[in-house]
């Protein structure tokens, strides 16, 4: 599973011998690092115990009773939601930072193939870890899906829906790339959805 990777570090897919259509200024990549840095503090600050310490302190201005249950149980849920947004960061971003280093070993390993400079053990290996690397993209694109339709079928997590609708295209895009064996691309669109992401958690924190 992806979720097990250890990390490296963002950027290193960019090989300099790959045609590429679209590069990341360095501006780019820092804001992005930035934005990674920003969410994954987010998501510590997100526990539950702050989400019902507010809870409480808007509870306290209502009648007692089924209102302060309700609030509670809603306070809950986004709560658990927005747990679930963090997780999908954190699991993106040992991806991609993983990513980097495979990416250029896959191509490395490719192109000595095509010089007949690496055996044939070593060819299945270097197939074998690109179906990895494509299972985990599929693994992530319909992680993707299932959330966006729970916040899109959970009344309490609706609000959100509409700025996290979009990320299971980006991740279903990036999915694409990676089985034209283009994972430096999948990389970068992968970081948009890091992006979407931290939107979301963004406007849940507030």
């Amino acid at each position: 599973m992806c979720q097990r990777h250890s990390n490296s570090r963002v950027g290193l897919w960019y090989n300099p011998h790959q045609k590429r259509e679209h590069k990341l200024t360095a501006e780019e990549e820092t804001n992005t690092l930035k934005r990674i840095a920003i969410t994954l503090l987010t998501a510590f600050l997100l526990a539950p115990s702050s989400a019902f310490s507010q809870t409480r302190n808007r509870s306290s201005r209502q009648k007692p009773g089924t209102t302060k249950t309700q609030t509670q149980n809603a306070s809950l849920v986004r709560t658990q939601g927005a747990t679930r947004v963090a997780e999908q960061v954190k699991n993106l971003a040992r991806f991609t930072y993983l990513l980097g280093g495979i990416s250029t070993s896959i191509i490395a390993v490719d192109e000595a193939a095509k010089k007949n400079e690496v055996s044939a053990a070593g060819v299945q290996q270097n197939q074998q870890t690109k179906a990895r690397v494509k299972a985990s993209f599929r693994d992530f694109r319909e992680g993707l899906d299932k959330l966006e339709i729970d916040f899109r079928n959970t009344p309490e997590l609706q609000p959100y829906y509409i700025k996290l609708a979009g990320v299971a295209a980006g991740a279903a895009t990036a999915e694409e790339q990676a089985n034209a064996n283009q994972f430096d691309a999948g990389g970068r669109t992968l970081l948009n959805v890091i992006n979407r992401l931290a939107d979301v958690l963004v406007i849940m924190r507030q």
